[in-house]
């Protein structure tokens, strides 16, 4: 089973939909023992990062995010959720994330804001939630922010808009993208297939 972890904010149930047409039992839960139950965790995210993240907190989610994270879950992050995996943002003021992945969440450095729409995202190495992908794939972006994480080796693919940004990032079990799986055709399910198939490795 994998937890769809429901704060309020985000496209909850096109991700719960999209997790099942790849055959998935994804359930969106904001209850501490089902996420802890669960054989992976994905944190959804549609929005800015500080009233995420207040939001997080007030229900206690970050912290048995974090606690699962460190036991050896998979952990998927979806466009604002993988911002908020990060150790900080500087969207609107200086907040924390929940840290699983070093880093800070700066300003799209482009002309114009948000990026919205199909983007080449480049694979610069291997990755379980990329497998059978080829050199590079697209997939649907929108945002306005972007993770600038401190180890360049957790960087698995970037794409390009007015600078190069990260777009998937992974570090173990921990692994996130920039863009929208749920909205993203044939790619994005076949990268939610992939961590499904994460998820069932792991649990056995």
């Amino acid at each position: 089973m994998i937890a769809l972890v429901d704060y309020g904010m985000g496209n909850r149930r096109s991700v719960e939909k999209a997790f099942e047409h790849v055959g998935a039992s994804a359930r969106l839960t904001s209850d501490h023992r089902d996420i802890r139950a669960a054989d992976g965790i994905v944190v959804p995210g549609v929005g800015a990062f500080p009233p995420a993240m207040a939001r997080l907190r007030e229900l206690g989610l970050d912290e048995v995010v974090r606690e699962q994270a460190v036991a050896g879950a998979p952990v998927l992050g979806i466009c604002l959720g993988f911002q908020l995996l990060y150790t900080r943002s500087e969207e609107h003021e200086d907040v924390a994330g929940i840290g699983l992945l070093a880093g800070t969440v700066t300003r799209l450095r482009a002309p114009k804001v948000p990026h919205i729409g199909w983007n080449e995202v480049t694979l610069e190495r291997p990755s379980a939630l990329t497998e059978g992908f080829g050199a590079s794939a697209s997939f649907y972006h929108v945002h306005s922010y972007a993770a600038r994480p401190d180890d360049a080796t957790d960087v698995v693919g970037r794409g390009d808009y007015g600078e190069r940004f990260v777009s998937i990032a992974e570090r173990g079990t921990v692994m996130g993208a920039q863009f929208h799986p749920e909205k993203s055709s044939s790619n994005g399910l076949a990268l939610l297939r992939n961590f499904t198939r994460v998820c069932a490795r792991v649990a056995a």
